[in-house]
Formats: C-alpha cells, sequence, structure tokens
C-alpha cells in the first residue's frame, strides 16, 4: 500500500512516512490509535484519507471535522500543498497531538488547529470545503458540519460501505440545511483497495440559517 501511495503521490510520499511513524509511535501512547492500528496504518488511514484530494478544487480551504488524529485533514495537506487545512477537534490530548504534528511536519503555514466542537463554532462559514472521518451518524452531521462550509461549498464524508443505509436517517437535517442531494462517491482507485467511499453534500447558495444545534453526545 505504501508503494502505492508513493507512485500515486511521490512528493508527498515522506512526509506521509514521517506522519505514519508519528502515529504508530507518539499517536499510539496517547490512545489516539488502537495498539493494532500501526500495522494498516497505510492502507486503513493515510492512503484511505489521502485520495479524497479528488473530490477537493484547486486551492479550497478544508475544514475537518472531528479531526483527532489528523484524519483525513493531515494527509490532504500533505498531498496537496495549494490547501489551507483547519483541523477541528474538541478534546484536549488530541488537540495538542495534532499542533505538534503541524509543527513536526511544517505545516504551520497552512494547517490550523483549532480546539473546539463543530456545533460550537457558530453558524460563520469556515472554508469551501468540511471534511469528516467516522465522527458520527450522517443525521447529526451534517447539522454540524455543513454550516460550516461556504454558500455553494461542500462536505466530505468519509464512510464505509453501509453509506447508502444513512441517507434516509439524515433527510430531514438535509433539508433543513437547504442542502443538496447527497451523492455517494468513491475515489482512490489503483491506490486502495475498495477505494474510499464518500457522501458528498453541496451547501446551497441561498441555503436557510441553521437551527439552533443540540448538544453533542
Amino acid at each position: 500500500m505504501r508503494g502505492a501511495i508513493a507512485r500515486r503521490y511521490p512528493a508527498a510520499v515522506d512526509a506521509l512516512t514521517a506522519y505514519a511513524t508519528l502515529l504508530a509511535t507518539t499517536g499510539v501512547e496517547r490512545g489516539l490509535l488502537g495498539p493494532r492500528e500501526p500495522a494498516r496504518l497505510w492502507a486503513r488511514h493515510l492512503a484511505n484519507s489521502a485520495v479524497v484530494e479528488e473530490l477537493v478544487p484547486q486551492a479550497a480551504t478544508v475544514v475537518d471535522v472531528g479531526s483527532g488524529a489528523g484524519l483525513p485533514g493531515i494527509p490532504l495537506a500533505l498531498v496537496r500543498p495549494d490547501l489551507r487545512v483547519v483541523l477541528v477537534e474538541p478534546l484536549l490530548r488530541r488537540s495538542v497531538f495534532l499542533t505538534g504534528a503541524v509543527a513536526l511536519l511544517g505545516l504551520g503555514d497552512r494547517v490550523e488547529v483549532r480546539r473546539a466542537r463543530a456545533e460550537d463554532l457558530g453558524t460563520r462559514p469556515l472554508g469551501g470545503v468540511v471534511t469528516a472521518r467516522a465522527v458520527a451518524p450522517l443525521e447529526r452531521l451534517v447539522a454540524w458540519a455543513l454550516p460550516l462550509a461556504e454558500p455553494s461549498g461542500v462536505m466530505l464524508a468519509l464512510k464505509g460501505a453501509s453509506a447508502a443505509q444513512e441517507l434516509p436517517a439524515a433527510a430531514e437535517a438535509l433539508a433543513r440545511l437547504g442542502a443538496g442531494t447527497p451523492e455517494i462517491m468513491q475515489c482512490g482507485r489503483g491506490v486502495v483497495d475498495p477505494p474510499t467511499t464518500v457522501v458528498r453534500v453541496a451547501r446551497q447558495e441561498h441555503a436557510p440559517p441553521p437551527a439552533a444545534k443540540g448538544r453533542r453526545g
């Protein structure tokens, strides 16, 4: 898997390797990843995240909600030097890790860490693309994340093969937010197997302001 991502993103492979080493050591020590994850870092985490760049416009600002250990935000920043990335993470130990990772990888000029919950950031858009990976069911996620996207921006939710099963439950939240019809997309063919499944939701240009958000569980 490292070979496949190195062929796709040769200029980023050294930085991705440094990040993988950080995840496999400090990330595991601090409980951000389970002890079995280092063996599948490239396939399950790095490549799975990096290939989402196929859906991100040039020179976009990406807001990574519930960033955790920096996935997918940090791999996106590493493979796409044209992007600016905001890593949104509420937990102190994770935000401390993210700040250290950004410094170690030399991303401080393009990547910002915000210790906050998405629903506490207000309704002012922060970027053209909002990403989320393994954060919450789509029904709740759209209410927290989509308001952070600029009008005509998008939310990209990394999901598993059961993504289509979440769409009916999210229909009411999508309608309330004035979102477009969600699309289930796959990216990374030839790099990850199976390809990464992403639910893409567009924010309409004249979307209504979101209602007050409930507290996250």
